[in-house]
Parts: structure tokens; sequence; C-alpha cells
């Protein structure tokens, strides 16, 4: 008799899977081949996916279907630059963890993030954490940054697991929702997750001295349970998220301000490069756009005519 399962923990070649039905946990493998997309994947399950999977003798569950993703975030393969790997599946909410110091967050680092949640209809979330450590000019610079951000149409909220503050808040956003946290190693994702539910108790690591980096200590993808109603999905550091199969083109439907500009464009087909009378390039120069943004998105434009000539 087959099941319906979700898969809470990946390591490779194992699985997890809870029964929906029982909450029952099972270590799972897979049985057969998935051709779930059109891309080469690292990796054919990610956490957050909904299977269906038969019990065997050792009580062994060995997946043989997935249900259709609503979303799903990509990360490109560590080695395998023409290969990707799914970070997560079936995401309500995408919290992003930006640090201005210990280790510090690139704004371009942030913008492939939100253009990514765009692709894939995630709703995003970025939290300006360690605000402990910040001083008065950090405060000036996070606030700045806030109001950029939310005009473009994205949630924030300052936040600090150390300080407790705004966690409350935080939790609020998240309950009865599953998530995921990202950012660089040591940004505080762990500290965070183990602030709001200490029972959670993830391993958190110490920033490197030499290069005020951090180090992993998410090894796999694993979900757990908030004891407020929702889940979270931890993953491991993600150091460039990818956009597969997108055409050059579309790449503007991702920068929600770059688009809304562009509906003033002198051509429908406006990439805003080069052409006569774009709004785009005049509202950057005017600060209406952010420039790292644009450089972002002229970034993402050249990857994507590069991926189209594979």
């Amino acid at each position: 008799m087959e099941r319906h399962g979700l898969v809470i923990k990946s390591t490779g070649s194992w699985y997890r899977v809870m029964d929906l039905s029982s909450n029952e946990v099972f270590e799972a493998r897979i049985r057969g081949k998935f051709k779930l997309l059109k891309m080469r994947l690292t990796n054919p399950l990610a956490v957050g996916d909904r299977v269906g999977f038969k019990l065997e003798k050792d009580d062994i569950a060995w997946i043989t279907k997935i249900e259709p993703r609503r979303n799903y975030l990509i990360r490109k393969s560590v080695n395998l630059s023409k290969e990707a790997h799914i970070i997560a599946s079936n995401i309500d909410v995408a919290c992003f963890v930006f640090t201005l110091k210990m280790p510090e967050t690139s704004l371009g680092f942030l913008d492939r993030f939100l253009a990514s949640c765009e692709a894939y209809d995630i709703s995003a979330l970025i939290l300006f954490n360690k605000m402990d450590l910040a001083d008065e000019k950090d405060r000036q610079y996070i606030s700045d940054l806030k109001t950029v951000y939310e005009n473009i149409g994205y949630k924030s909220l300052e936040v600090s697991a150390t300080a407790g503050v705004n966690l409350v808040e935080l939790q609020n956003l998240l309950k009865n929702k599953t998530s995921v946290f990202f950012g660089h190693s040591g940004s505080g994702k762990s500290t965070l997750v183990n602030a709001l539910s200490p029972g959670i108790n993830l391993r958190t690591g110490n920033i490197s001295d030499v290069h005020l980096k951090g180090k992993h200590t998410t090894t796999f993808a694993e979900m757990h349970f908030w004891p407020f109603g929702g889940a979270v999905i931890d993953t491991p550091g993600v150091r460039e998220f990818a956009m597969i199969d997108v055409k050059p083109e579309e790449i503007q439907h991702f920068f929600p301000e770059i688009f809304r500009t562009a509906e003033n464009c002198r051509y429908n087909n406006c990439l805003h490069l080069t052409e006569p009378r774009c709004a785009v390039r005049p509202a950057v120069e005017e600060g209406d756009i952010l420039q790292t943004r644009y450089e972002t998105y002229l970034k993402l434009m050249e990857e994507a005519e590069e991926q189209q000539l594979y």
C-alpha cells in the first residue's frame, strides 16, 4: 500500500520521510529514477518534497514517486557549474539573514536571492541580524536599506538572536508556515533558529578571525518543526543562487522596480542595456533604482545569455 509522505531530511543517498497521516518517520531510499525538471540535477529529491512511498522489510521506506512541486530554490552545484542542486521545495517564506559585519553581506548576494525568490514564486523576508553589534552609523544605513527594499515590495525586520530583538514579531511571521533561512555562514541562521525555538538546538559555529567568514555548521538539509506551528528547513551555507532555463528577456520580471519602470520605455522589448529612450537607465542614474540592483540585473542577464550557448 502506497503512503503519502514529506521529505524532512536529505543526506544525499538516504532520506528521512514523515508519513503525513500518522507522523511516523522512516528512513527511505529512492526506487527508480525521477526526471523532475529539464535541468541536470545533483539531487533528485529535496527537503520539503511530498512523495509517495511503500514500506518493506525492516521498515525501510522506498520512495516511488514525487508530487509536483509548488516552488523550489536552486543553487549552482559546487563542483559542476553546468549542474544545479535543489536547496529546498514547497516553501512559504524564505528568510535572508543579512549582516553588516562578522561576516559582511554583499547587496549583490541579497539581490540574487530576491531574484531567485521572484523567479520561483516564493515570498521573501529580509532579516537584518546582529543589530546588537550595530553602531549609530550602521543603524542609519540599515534604516535606509529597509526603506529602499520595502518600497520595492519586500518585508524586512531588524533582529538579534543574542539580544532578543523582534523575536516575537519574527515568530508571528513564521507561524504555521514552512520557512527556510539563507545567508552567509556565520550570519547567525542557526543561532536565530535556536533563539526562536531552543528545543531544536542546531549547531552553531564561530567566525574565523582570519577572514571574518563563518565556518559551515550544517552539512545536509533537514526540516525542524516549530512549537508555535509550522516548520523551518535548515540548509548548508549557500554561496550562490542560480536560475536555470531562464531567458535573458525574462530577468527583468524578477526585479519588481525595474519591471515597473520598464512600462515607460520607448520599446516593449527594451532590455535596458543600450536601447534608445530607455526609462530604466535614467532611473538608475537618478537613484530611483539602486545601482547595485541594476548591476546584479546585468550580471544575471550575462549568465542567462551564457546558459543559452549550451
